[in-house]
């Protein structure tokens, strides 16, 4: 009975360790939203001195909005810069969009690569190699398809590219869309996703998507180059990585990384889900102990502990700490968007809750198969976060 009681205090305490942590990053990330995202750029070079910049622009087949996206690009408003469109077959239907752009932009500095260069098991890197190689500039700007840009967004990146600074990145969120999937995707971006992504860099924690990323090339050549990436499929995390370890800080755009892809469904939200929890469960297997961070297991963790200690109903406990959650969450969604979402609050708490229902069985899923399908490949995952292609035979 001792050791029961013992270990019953024990999961208490931790309970109330959760309770605290789990809410904490709710109100750093909240804070963070808040005084940092959506505000004006601040000048901190002047405009004519603000360093070269060589846009690498990965791209494989077209979706509805794909030509509008990299219109976008074609529009900043930067002093100097190069954009590098990289397709890698040669039948892709990208060219033509490629080609229809640098024919309505000749005064941009553009120009397209085809074929990539076969350097290693990931597809993005074999891609991006031969523009990375023909790069002129300082800083590169790796930045996927999908996203879209304003006038003002390099601008702003290369504004917190400051002395000690290696490596600049956007918060991931999602563009206005229509459909209940495309809110899915919103709620998510806009809530547990950012939470954990603020929270880890406020506190040191090196957590970057490769969504759009703008670095010194410097130190890229100096781990290597791209090429030194490739055995990754997770390319993102380890070239971060590489970049923290050679002593280089990180900053955040105060612009989101608005991702805008015109193929979207509840079915390639969940895929993509699995894809990311499988790369983090390789790469850091305390990944886990993922699922306690989440509201509705966090919840009855944190219920129990209360009704252990307390005595108070768990199931009480249980509902008023997801009201809880669900309303902050919620403020953080309207900082991150920057004001309203464009949906309606019973959307929202659909979307929300399907979101907070699905979180087990795509950590599940995760566990299950350690292969990932990704653009026209199959891999499977090692530890540590390498991987080898498998080939159908």
């Amino acid at each position: 009975m001792a050791l029961l009681d013992l270990a019953l205090q024990g999961f208490s305490i931790f309970g109330f360790g959760l309770f605290i942590v789990l809410w904490l990053m709710h109100l750093v990330s909240i804070i963070y939203v808040r005084l940092h995202l959506n505000k004006k750029t601040t000048e901190k070079v002047p405009y004519s001195k603000l360093a070269g910049v060589s846009l690498l622009k990965p791209l494989k087949g077209v979706d509805p909005n794909l030509i509008t996206n990299l219109e976008t690009f074609f529009e900043l408003d930067y002093p100097k810069f190069e954009i590098l469109l990289c397709v890698q077959d040669h039948d892709d239907p990208a060219i033509d969009v490629c080609k229809k752009l640098l024919g309505k932009y000749p005064n941009v500095d553009a120009r397209l690569f085809i074929g990539g260069k076969k350097v290693g098991i990931n597809p993005k890197i074999n891609n991006l190699m031969p523009a990375y190689e023909g790069a002129r500039y300082e800083l590169v700007w790796i930045c996927d398809s999908g996203i879209r840009v304003k006038p003002d967004t390099l601008t702003d990146m290369a504004n917190q590219m400051t002395e000690k600074v290696g490596l600049v990145h956007g918060l991931p969120y999602v563009a206005d869309r229509q459909g209940f999937a495309a809110t899915l995707e919103q709620v998510y971006f806009g809530t547990s996703h950012p939470r954990s992504y603020i929270s880890a860099n406020v506190t040191g924690i090196k957590c970057v998507t490769g969504m759009s990323c703008l670095m010194r090339k410097e130190i890229l050549d100096q781990a290597g180059g791209l090429i030194a990436f490739a055995q990754y499929i997770a390319e993102d995390y380890f070239m971060a990585k590489a970049i923290a370890d050679r002593g280089w800080k990180f900053s955040m755009a105060t612009q989101v990384a608005m991702q805008n892809s015109g193929s979207y469904s509840i079915a390639q939200f969940q895929s993509r889900m699995i894809r990311w929890a499988k790369l983090r469960i390789n790469m850091l297997p305390a990944t886990v102990i993922e699922p306690i961070s989440e509201c509705f297991v966090a919840s009855l963790i944190i219920g129990w502990a209360a009704h252990h200690v307390f005595r108070w109903d768990i199931m009480v406990f249980f509902l008023c700490h997801c009201l809880a959650w669900f309303i902050s969450d919620y403020i953080q969604l309207r900082g991150v968007q920057g004001g309203p979402p464009s949906f309606s609050k019973l959307d929202y708490a659909v979307a929300w809750f399907i979101r907070e229902s699905m979180t087990i069985q795509i950590f599940l899923s995760a566990l299950w198969d350690p292969t990932i399908s990704w653009r026209a490949g199959r891999y499977r995952l090692r530890c540590g976060g390498t991987a080898e292609e498998i080939l159908d035979v």
